[in-house]
């Protein structure tokens, strides 16, 4: 039989049903190809149909921050299951200057206040696995860092700046700048760790100024109300809050920090877990974990990266660096588990040239922002030269160009 002669058409619905099993990078790829396949791939069915597959199959996402070379990289990885090793995924690379800002994370994308992408300087907010980015408009006399929010019922994303809040992906045109009564004369001072977004809510830490206590700040994305939930569970890390995190456990708001102390001549790492149980009633749950002896974990810096849904806390190194370890601790089990987290790189891995290292747990491929520009390093092939023998070697994601 000829080639193509007779054969049937494959039918729309496998179509779709095989590239949801794809990564979302090689879907990205597969929309340059023609309009056909932008318009079939980028419409609402198939974008819900990805998202739901994704969800199956979460990741860990590794944003590595080189403030001595103003930029982030984005890799990611299975979660493991059970398995002692794994290889990342090398994805995107944005430069600028970004030492003084961290970026902040909602429903696989990520928000940077401030970076540098080709010849602008300005807020963006991106798909790390895709490289898609969206360049937004900055907002006059703002040195905040900002926070994304995601509202899952009108799927729309925005970002609060202080009293101010920009709606993304609406049908009003360009997108400007509201600003919004209730925070932004109160007394206090937002602390440097980033926000998180849970079901919709969005919070954050301050301190206040007259008393010196932690209140979190809750903003609903969707109505953008505000409430402030007092914390005074954490008073005793008023002198050092960069300390605390906050994440989602089992969609609660949880706020845990680290303590270690030495008997013995070995470390003995402790977490602290406050879970707000009720948000009216502003009722605060405290859990204490000591971890069981790890080698390696006794003597690295660390810090938590969040808890997944089956309720593992992961803690992860703090600097990239060979190996590199990611622990799961089941607070139910009490069991710690180590993985090794293969593929940073050889410079990466090197003291001098060593990363800041930021994980998000259970990180869902997302198709958003896929009519955003599209950073070239992102698709392409990244190449680079050996410098031992200055001949054309492996990959090397420390040469990627945006």
């Amino acid at each position: 039989m000829e080639r193509g002669k007779n054969m049937e058409s494959i039918p729309t619905d496998l179509i779709l049903e095989i590239f949801t099993r794809l990564p979302s990078k090689s879907v990205a790829r597969f929309r340059t190809l023609s309009k056909h396949w932008a318009s079939t791939l980028g419409s609402p069915d198939f974008k819900k149909l990805f998202l739901a597959r994704s969800s199956a199959r979460p990741r860990l996402l590794f944003a590595v921050e080189r403030y001595r070379y103003n930029e982030w990289l984005f890799f990611s990885s299975p979660q493991p299951q059970n398995k002692k090793s794994l290889l990342l995924d090398y994805h995107t690379k944005f430069s600028g200057d970004v030492s003084q800002y961290i970026c902040s994370y909602a429903s696989g994308l990520i928000y940077f206040p401030f970076v540098r992408v080709i010849d602008e300087d300005k807020p963006l907010i991106c798909n790390p696995i895709t490289g898609m980015y969206d360049g937004l408009v900055v907002r006059k006399y703002s040195n905040s860092r900002g926070f994304l929010g995601f509202d899952p019922i009108d799927k729309q994303f925005k970002v609060l700046d202080f009293h101010s809040v920009l709606t993304l992906g609406g049908s009003s045109g360009e997108p400007k700048w509201r600003d919004k009564e209730g925070i932004y004369y109160a007394p206090y001072h937002r602390c440097s760790n980033a926000g998180i977004c849970i079901n919709g809510v969005l919070y954050y830490l301050v301190q206040t100024v007259m008393e010196p206590s932690f209140v979190i700040v809750r903003f609903d994305v969707r109505s953008e109300e505000f409430k402030f939930i007092v914390a005074a569970c954490l008073s005793d890390h008023l002198e050092q809050p960069s300390g605390l995190s906050l994440l989602n456990f089992k969609g609660k708001l949880g706020v845990i920090n680290c303590n270690c102390a030495y008997a013995g001549g070995r470390r003995t790492v402790e977490l602290c877990l406050w879970v707000l149980e009720d948000v009216q009633t502003e009722d605060w749950v405290r859990y204490v974990y000591t971890l069981p002896q790890n080698e390696v974990l006794g003597s690295c810096k660390f810090s938590v990266a969040g808890v997944t849904a089956t309720g593992d806390i992961v803690l992860c190194m703090r600097y990239t660096c060979k190996p590199y370890y990611v622990f799961y601790f089941n607070p139910v089990k009490n069991t710690l588990q180590s993985v090794e987290i293969q593929g940073f790189g050889e410079e990466l891995e090197t003291v001098e040239n060593r990363g800041v290292v930021y994980a998000f747990v259970d990180y869902v491929e997302d198709l958003s922002l896929n009519d955003a520009k599209q950073l070239k390093s992102s698709l392409s092939e990244i190449k680079s030269l050996c410098s031992c023998c200055q001949k054309e070697g492996q990959h090397n994601h420390i040469g990627a160009e945006v």
